[in-house]
């Protein structure tokens, strides 16, 4: 789950209610679904909340949800945008792994350190989210100051070459630049955090950014790069030029974004735009052309971005009554729409708009009309979920459904609780981690190969677009949540024994679904003692509980050290792996005491 830093007092100031303490602030931001996850050292708050409301990566985003909840704003906000005077031209040289370019001015902001490092946030948060680690969008953000004139290229240009631009850029009445790609060596500029020209190739084998972002350009023919008429100022996705750094002293940024798809980008840049209007910075549109061979047949040659463009979605009266269990009047669901930063128009199920003052319910639905900034609405479910919060969740009063059986536990619920009740008893800690997993988390950090022939090792059933690195697959063993968590613990005191019993799939052309779902049961043992001789005891105490017979012979795991592992053998069938994990994997999640470890699929215990 995203977290973000947040100075209680700087959340103040945007709401214009300075007088919420930080207890009402925690209130406030809870009844959001954004939960208090504890303070940094300098008393920021440090926020966790659901990774679709990407809006909400920034204490500007933060601050506009309260105002709506406060009752402040109403309705969709949509910010006041000046004409175009800078236009991005995208060439037929571009790399074609990463065709695809977005941009926007902004100007008259006043920035502080403070807004500063809230806009540097902003773009590393959606750098790990929604683009995936700069791999599907990077964002680059500029000095407008420092930018001048028309696009350069690499190439000396003809004279016609030279005209055509100067044309081009006249009867747009301003300036622009260029999304080209060049050879490896083909040009030299100062990057951040340097004092010296390079080439991209030493920009990628001599500077930490460099390094940490090389496996995503290195395979590429021709390199990412954006000119001004000085020369190159921008190396996407790796690194800016320092030409163009932006300081607390900038006034005017131009933002450019690359990436591997149109849709992402554009809607990145949306949320940072919104950002600094709440910064009071006046949005100007940018003109993006493409080259003709720059992009697939698909797209258009001509955009002007930021695309502000609404959405609409249409929502059932009856709908929202019975998702939510209240009964509401059609100027009430208007009135919580608005409140939720919606707009809502009533309307017969048909379409047909309804007059204001008409209150009859029945066929009634509204036409609801989604802000730019809001990528998380894509039904109308996610309507009613608004809807819902700005009446509040917490005011929803319990009532018996309607329906005349008695609810009660399945049989393999029944047998997860005993299971988790008899791992509490041994010591454990009982914890719930996600379904949801990276391939690196899930795999190569445990020293697994996907496709293998031992536990965990399974073809993972693939989220096919996920927002994130860290959310790729669904988890096919739950040891590594489990390390996980150990990785994030280690502030924390020894020993630490944990336990899960948890979800995990694979794929199987055997079974209708083509993934074969199982309960897993997992557990470590950290501390300065641990041994497999410890893991198996506690297995085996569980194992007796259930009346289960066990067997452990010796095998083979990538994840275990050799000659300290066993084969989980409960009443003759093979069921997972204990022993002691490898140094490799140790180190690989910075743990410095030994580790124990068991997995086996709950059915065993039947």
């Amino acid at each position: 789950m995203p977290t973000v830093e947040v100075d209680p007092d700087e959340l103040r100031e945007l709401t214009g209610h300075g007088d919420r303490s930080d207890e009402d602030l925690r209130e406030d931001l809870f009844a959001l679904g954004i939960e208090y996850e504890g303070e940094t050292d300098d008393g920021a708050f440090e926020l966790e909340f659901a990774p679709d409301r990407l809006d909400r990566l920034s204490v500007e985003g933060i601050a506009r949800s309260l105002r709506y909840q406060y009752g402040d704003d109403r309705g969709v906000y949509m910010p006041a945008v000046n004409d175009p005077e800078w236009t991005i031209h995208v060439d037929g040289d571009v790399p074609a792994d990463r065709p695809y370019v977005t941009g926007a001015v902004v100007r008259g902001l006043d920035l502080d350190e403070d807004s500063l490092e809230s806009l540097i946030q902003l773009q590393e948060k959606l750098h790990a989210t929604m683009g995936r680690e700069r791999v599907k969008g990077a964002i680059g953000i500029h000095d407008l100051t420092m930018l001048k004139g028309a696009a350069a290229t690499t190439e000396e240009p003809t004279e016609a070459e030279l005209d055509d631009a100067r044309v081009e850029t006249a009867a747009s009445g301003g300036k622009s630049i260029r999304y080209t790609g060049i050879g490896k060596v083909d040009d030299r500029f100062v990057p951040l955090d340097s004092d010296k020209e390079m080439t991209p190739v030493e920009v990628l084998n001599q500077t930490e950014t460099g390094r940490k972002y090389a496996p995503f350009v290195s395979a590429y023919d021709r390199m990412p790069a954006i000119y001004d008429d000085v020369g190159l100022f921008s190396f996407p996705p790796v690194i800016n030029g320092k030409r163009t750094e932006v300081s607390a002293d900038s006034r005017d940024l131009f933002i450019e974004m690359t990436g591997t798809d149109q849709w992402t980008i554009d809607h990145m840049l949306t949320i940072v735009c919104y950002a600094l209007d709440a910064r009071g910075g006046r949005v100007e549109e940018v003109e993006v052309t493409y080259a003709d061979d720059a992009v697939g047949e698909d797209a258009s040659a001509t955009l002007v971005r930021p695309d502000l463009t609404t959405r609409t979605k249409t929502a059932a009266h009856a709908d929202i009554e019975s998702m939510l269990g209240i009964d509401l009047d059609g100027e009430e669901v208007v009135d919580l729409a608005e409140r939720a930063g919606l707009n809502a128009t009533r309307a017969d199920a048909d379409g047909t708009s309804v007059a204001s003052a008409d209150t009859g319910d029945d066929g009634l639905a509204y036409e609801v009309e989604i802000p730019p900034y809001r990528v998380d609405v894509l039904h109308p479910v996610d309507v009613v979920d608004d809807i819902g919060r700005a009446f509040g969740f917490n005011d929803l009063g319990p009532r018996y459904p309607d329906v005349s059986t008695v609810g009660g536990r399945h049989e393999r619920s029944r047998l997860e609780r005993a299971t988790r009740e008899t791992l509490v008893g041994l010591g454990f800690q009982d914890l719930l981690n996600f379904h949801l997993i990276g391939r690196t988390e899930n795999f190569n950090r445990l020293n697994v190969d996907p496709g293998t022939d031992v536990l965990g090792g399974g073809e993972p059933a693939a989220i096919k677009e996920p927002y994130s690195e860290a959310f790729e697959v669904v988890r096919t063993w739950a040891l590594p949540s489990l390390l996980r968590v150990l990785e994030n613990n280690t502030h924390r005191s020894y020993p630490q024994d944990l336990s899960e019993v948890g979800f995990v799939a694979e794929r199987d052309d055997d079974v209708e679904t083509k993934v074969a779902e199982r309960r897993s049961v997992a557990a470590v043992l950290a501390r300065n003692d641990a041994s497999y001789e410890d893991a198996k005891a506690r297995l085996r105490a569980v194992c007796r509980t259930f009346d289960a017979d066990l067997e452990t012979p010796p095998t083979d795991h990538p994840s275990f050290i050799d000659g300290r592992t066993a084969e989980v053998v409960i009443d003759g069938e093979s069921a997972g792996v204990i022993g002691e994990l490898h140094p490799e994997v140790l180190v690989e999640h910075d743990l410095e005491l030994p580790v124990a470890a068991l997995e086996f699929d709950l059915d065993a215990l039947r």
